[in-house]
């Protein structure tokens, strides 16, 4: 009895991560990232200031990992 409820459960988590996936990929494809990026620019230029302190410590980050010399 309780084998059937747990892959009845697991079979309703596996049509739900599908479904996730799918609602994923019509999302990407209606110009979520376009939209993203016009947030993204609306906030850098609404703090401009904050934008560069960011871009700055991962420059920095970065240049310390990476460490071309």
């Amino acid at each position: 009895m309780a084998t059937k409820t747990a892959r009845r459960h697991m079979d309703d988590r596996r049509s739900q991560a599908q479904n996730s996936n799918s609602s994923l990929r019509e999302a990407a494809d209606e110009g979520t990232l376009q939209s993203m990026t016009e947030y993204v620019r609306d906030c850098i230029r609404a703090n401009p200031e904050s934008a560069a302190l960011w871009c700055f410590g991962i420059g920095f980050v970065l240049g310390w990992k990476i460490k071309p010399w």
